[in-house]
């Protein structure tokens, strides 16, 4: 009887311990979604790095992928990244100081694909090609390459 009763805890241990990573990955970590984005180019710039803006779609496994494993990693260690997505309605000022929604904007950038890397340097000019997409072995490295050529084109 107490090898039952044992064995019943173990098991029930288990399925919990295995249960609540799901539980605390259930829900996207999502990337700070800027209020005014001259403000954050302003902050960027005066640190000598380009505002980095990813466009995210709602559910999309490679924004999922992109924002977790390359983005928020960037972010924790210092480079400015924000998150604006297709279909919000949520507004932030623009560059020029207009309040745009988010999905207005990624519009008027012409951004139709998700994730979108951007980045921008002074006066909101982009500084660096797009990186487009998320399905790559060697996002990273193309990742740093845009970042690299961001820096160098903030800092002359």
């Amino acid at each position: 009887m107490s090898g039952d009763r044992t064995r019943r805890q173990l098991v029930a241990g288990l399925a919990a311990w295995c249960v609540a990573p799901v539980a605390v990955h259930a829900a996207d970590v999502q990337l700070p979604a800027p209020a005014s984005l001259a403000g954050g180019l302003a902050a960027a710039l005066a640190r000598a790095q380009p505002l980095v803006v990813m466009a995210s779609l709602q559910g999309c496994p490679f924004c999922k992928i992109v924002r977790e494993h390359y983005l928020m990693p960037e972010l924790a260690a210092g480079l400015p990244v924000v998150q604006i997505d297709f279909r919000d309605q949520r507004t932030v000022r623009d560059f020029d100081g207009a309040t745009r929604t988010h999905d207005a904007l990624i519009k008027a950038w012409h951004v139709s694909v998700a994730p979108t890397v951007l980045f921008f340097g002074r006066n909101g000019r982009e500084v660096a090609e797009r990186l487009t997409g998320g399905d790559s072995d060697f996002y990273g490295a193309y990742l740093e390459a845009r970042l690299q050529q961001a820096r160098t084109a903030v800092r002359s």
